[in-house]
């Protein structure tokens, strides 16, 4: 009977099988794992969830076992709750949900992964998981800190990467409008927009936040959408109107922005999280004779319409991250238990930058 805690793989083939011990560990090792325990109508609360509690899983041939160390929760993942066709299938009722991740490879039958291997992708609400590599891949140990992988140089960067460049398409001189501007992507946005010459504006929810965008991320002006007259506002910021605006929010934020652009302005719809919790759709003003007059484009993305192009994407936002040019703040939750409610404060508010839970300290060999 093993002590250290890990399952003991069975030898297949004469493979030799590579274990990493957690010696930190004095407890009986289980597995726990967060469910959609129902669909909600409106804001998510915490009967929208359900722990289980497992055994950890064995490990199989061509298998190895990844424990979780950060999960990153993100406004997408309000959509999956809902029984409605989208870009990606929704969150089956009674499963675990599944988000960005990154684990450490505790147990391995697998060729091309070994113990100790950090890896990022797609993984599961729960503490421990086994994989036969299917959504994951390493991470490169150079990456400092390791959960820019989740953020900056990771599907966040790419999706502010490609919306900005690809569909926004910037000129210099140009003026680019940002909403959600301290949120993860946002941030993200606005600094790019920044190494491509523009003047950039980002709105945001609360003073802290319009210091960060301006004093630390550079942006040119920051407006706090909160009790203020957001058209006034935007006129304003923006004396020479809007070129192309970055939209994460959508209702009033949207309109008024909107009211601001210029001929020929581009919208890249990145997400709608005003309307995410909304009971019945949101009603505004009808904004389309403007598309008329001043022949605006507006194109909704999904980050994986460039997926043939993520390695290009990756090597330029690690350069840029590497050289100080792209600066990320993270506010991190610890905890595996507090999934739940990290989630649900993406609605609030409360994240300046990427939002994520630390699950778990990466294990490292004794000697």
């Amino acid at each position: 009977m093993r002590t250290d805690g890990w399952p003991r793989p069975k030898a297949v083939c004469n493979r030799e099988v590579s274990t990493l011990t957690d010696t930190s560990q004095t407890q009986p090792f289980t597995n726990q794992s967060i469910l959609l325990a129902k669909r909600p109508t409106g804001l998510p609360d915490a009967s929208t969830f359900r722990f289980e509690t497992s055994a950890v899983p064995s490990v199989q041939d061509g298998e190895f076992l990844v424990r979780t160390l950060w999960l990153s929760v993100d406004p997408y993942m309000r959509g999956r709750m809902n029984d409605v066709k989208s870009y990606v299938p929704p969150f089956p009722v009674n499963e675990v949900i599944r988000g960005g991740g990154i684990g450490q490879v505790v147990a391995s039958r697998h060729p091309d992964f070994e113990a100790g291997d950090l890896v990022t992708g797609e993984l599961p609400w729960q503490r421990y998981v086994t994989s036969r590599g299917r959504g994951l891949r390493k991470l490169n140990p150079s990456l400092q800190p390791i959960t820019a992988a989740l953020g900056v140089v990771g599907m966040t960067g790419l999706t502010a990467y490609f919306g900005l460049f690809e569909v926004g398409r910037p000129r210099p001189g140009e003026t680019v409008v940002v909403s959600g501007a301290a949120g993860a992507v946002g941030s993200v946005v606005g600094q790019l927009a920044k190494l491509a010459g523009c003047r950039v504006v980002g709105i945001a929810g609360s003073d802290e936040k319009i210091e960060y965008l301006t004093k630390e991320l550079g942006f040119d002006a920051a407006i706090n959408y909160k009790g203020t007259d957001l058209r006034e506002a935007v006129r304003a910021a923006c004396p020479n109107g809007v070129d192309v605006y970055f939209d994460n929010v959508g209702g009033d934020i949207t309109d008024a922005v909107v009211f601001r652009m210029n001929d020929f302005g581009r919208i890249a719809l990145c997400g709608q999280i005003s309307a995410y919790n909304l009971a019945r759709p949101d009603v505004g003003p009808r904004l389309l004779p403007l598309f008329v007059m001043r022949r605006l484009s507006a194109q909704g993305f999904i980050v994986s319409d460039f997926s043939s192009r993520f390695s290009e994407g990756l090597q330029r936002l690690a350069r840029w991250h590497q050289a100080g040019q792209l600066k990320s703040r993270e506010t991190v939750i610890e905890g595996f238990e507090r999934l739940p409610d990290a989630f649900l404060g993406l609605f609030r508010g409360d994240n300046v930058g990427k939002l994520l839970v630390k699950v778990a300290d990466p294990v490292h060999p004794a000697g």
